[in-house]
């Protein structure tokens, strides 16, 4: 994992706002004690939870998206590190790892592809180094028994986590065989073709694969949906969908039930956790949508979904603060912040 950067407690403390009589999560939340020993840290740790960062947007760019999901992840961390450690979040229970830095690799493309194809299908094939690495840590993450939460980035890095986690899950003997299920909130299947790595694709490459056996999406918007995408879900027992329309416009469902419907759907194994911010009404992302859920649904749909299913992962991406067409938003970091926190707030109360 050559790209990834480890934090240590100063650069935690760096960015958090120390105000007397008051205490924040940057000041409680763990480090990798060692550095050289990743997976052994991971291992003694105490925490939950491990937190890593994948801030980039080549798989956006892969996918012919606008560049940005590279932008979120220290608007977030800046916003998460300075919530407030109380009775209701510690921040004890987190360990945060670092962040994975790609930049070389699209600095790379940006100058020696000029091609739009050619550029495209760098980008494609640098998706797959990013594959491998966001994959080896979730599964020494999932491996030690911890539940990663990864913030990206592109929707691409679905694929990894879900890898890393049924094969973590898998040799720390909690699942059977390397599989498990998906729930994405989303106004995008991300279930197209395998034409070559980007964010469009991530679950059908983790289906093809074997490591994704049933995969149920919230939220997904009609306009939106391939045509011979759509025949393929809705011929494939194994996928559901909810789509925005039957919640919000035909009123078949409501948001809770819809949610209830997806649980109940993969609650045969563990479950990878997905919330793509473009689903969120103007959000800041490549997918920005003035007709979306809005940020409460969000926040409780990652309530819901903690406390009715079991988490392999948390997997927020696609946000971004600034986008490489100008538009820029600062609010997206401190959105984050508050679905995390949500997510961690459901799961420790299940344990008490």
């Amino acid at each position: 994992m050559k790209h990834l950067r480890i934090y240590n407690k100063q650069d935690v403390l760096s960015v958090t706002a120390i105000r007397r009589f008051e205490t924040r999560l940057g000041e409680r939340i763990q480090v990798a004690a060692n550095a050289s020993n990743l997976e052994d840290a991971i291992k003694t740790s105490s925490a939950k939870f491990v937190l890593v960062g994948v801030p980039e947007d080549i798989g956006v760019k892969a996918n012919g998206g606008i560049g940005g999901a590279d932008s979120a992840w220290l608007s977030f961390l800046q916003a998460f590190l300075n919530v407030q450690s109380n009775d209701f979040l510690d921040g004890n229970e987190i360990l945060l790892i670092g962040h994975f830095d790609f930049s070389d690799i699209e600095q790379l493309i940006e100058k020696n592809a000029h091609d739009p194809e050619e550029k495209l299908q760098a980008f494609r094939h640098a998706v797959n180094t990013i594959d491998d690495e966001v994959e080896q840590l979730v599964h020494i993450i999932t491996q030690n028994k911890k539940l990663p939460l990864v913030i990206g980035g592109g929707h691409n890095n679905a694929y990894p986590c879900i890898k890393g986690a049924a094969k973590g899950w898998h040799k720390a003997g909690v699942l059977e065989i390397a599989q498990i299920n998906a729930i994405n909130l989303d106004a995008h299947a991300n279930y197209l073709p395998e034409e070559g790595r980007h964010a469009g694709n991530a679950f059908r490459y983790a289906e093809e694969d074997g490591y994704l056996e049933k995969y149920c999406v919230i939220g997904l918007q009609e306009n939106y949906i391939t045509q011979n995408t759509w025949v393929d879900m809705v011929n494939n027992p194994f996928i559901d969908c909810i789509t925005f329309e039957d919640i919000f416009l035909h009123e078949k469902r409501n948001f809770i039930q819809a949610i209830s419907h997806a649980t109940a759907f993969t609650d045969d194994t563990l479950v990878g956790i997905e919330l793509d911010l473009d689903a969120i009404q103007n959000v800041l992302s490549n997918a920005i949508t003035p007709v979306g859920i809005t940020t409460t649904n969000a926040r409780q749909y990652l309530n819901y979904v903690a406390m009715d299913s079991r988490p392999a992962y948390l997997h927020i991406c696609e946000g971004a603060i600034q986008l490489s067409n100008g538009k820029k938003d600062d609010s997206t970091g401190k959105l984050i912040a508050f679905l995390v926190c949500d997510f961690i707030k459901a799961i420790l109360s299940q344990l008490e």
